[in-house]
């Protein structure tokens, strides 16, 4: 098997692969359990975004409470062994300015039928990445 490099990626470099990829998954506590739930999200101004439908917990619990929650996105290559991993901690909360809220709705659409009215913003506070990557020669 080849070597492979395990690189930590730079704040800016995290949220602009972050950035590319459609799905992540926001992690959360529910009664005292972790929770993981698949997402598509943007990232804008640093801070990634995602919809919900009013009534779930992401909605009505998790955002409203201004809870520290995790967001996880890879691209992993499993034959080559390569890819990246970005995990964002921070606070989730609701976006509750109508403007901004618009904004958003219009630029993000859900991958799922239902309202999806809330917008929820996770501001990163721990930002932390890495990059498998092919070994060169000379460090295998």
């Amino acid at each position: 098997m080849t070597s492979r490099n395990l690189e930590e990626l730079s704040t800016a470099e995290a949220l602009r692969l972050l950035a590319g990829v459609p799905i992540g998954r926001v992690v959360f506590t529910r009664h005292a359990l972790p929770a993981i739930r698949p997402v598509n999200h943007l990232v804008a101004d640093g801070q990634i975004v995602i919809r919900s439908n009013p009534g779930t917990v992401l909605s009505a619990e998790v955002a409203p409470s201004g809870a520290v929650v995790a967001f996880e996105a890879d691209e992993l290559d499993s034959d080559r062994h390569l890819g990246w991993s970005v995990i964002v901690t921070g606070v989730a909360r609701l976006v509750d300015d109508p403007e901004e809220a618009a904004h958003y709705k219009a630029r993000l659409r859900p991958w799922v039928s239902g309202e999806m009215d809330q917008v929820v913003r996770i501001s990163p506070e721990i930002v932390t990445g890495f990059r498998l990557s092919p070994a060169s020669p000379a460090t295998t």
